[in-house]
């Protein structure tokens, strides 16, 4: 069983940056597609990006709304998955998710992120 816990949400003006990490547990991080979704309450939950174990290239994609702005990458000696964000804006607000896929997919509890106007 594996276990996500997400980090490094909070409050930040439009244009500024946050990092968001996702610590992993209970399984093979290596092997893993490892990605990030964001939901904001009364609509639909939204793939930001992901990215695949390094054996497998560690191919990343992205979102159209995110693409040169977000940046997604991992670290798997610490068993961590990022999200750099950069230029946000309002619309980026949304708790973000973290999630690990091999056979099944996972989630974390989700992080919140703001972004005031």
């Amino acid at each position: 069983q594996v276990q996500l816990v997400e980090s490094g949400g909070g409050l930040v003006q439009a244009g500024g940056s946050l990092r968001l990490s996702c610590a992993a547990s209970g399984g093979i991080f290596s092997i893993y597609t490892m990605g990030w979704y964001r939901q904001v309450p009364g609509k639909q939950r939204e793939l930001v990006a992901t990215i695949t174990s390094n054996t497998s290239g560690g191919t990343t994609n992205y979102a159209d709304s995110v693409k040169g702005r977000f940046t997604i990458s991992r670290d798997n000696p610490k068993n961590t998955v990022y999200l750099q964000m950069n230029s946000l804006k309002p619309e980026d607000s949304a708790v973000y998710y973290c999630t690990a896929k091999w056979i099944s997919m996972f989630w974390g509890q989700g992080t919140q992120v703001t972004v005031s106007s």
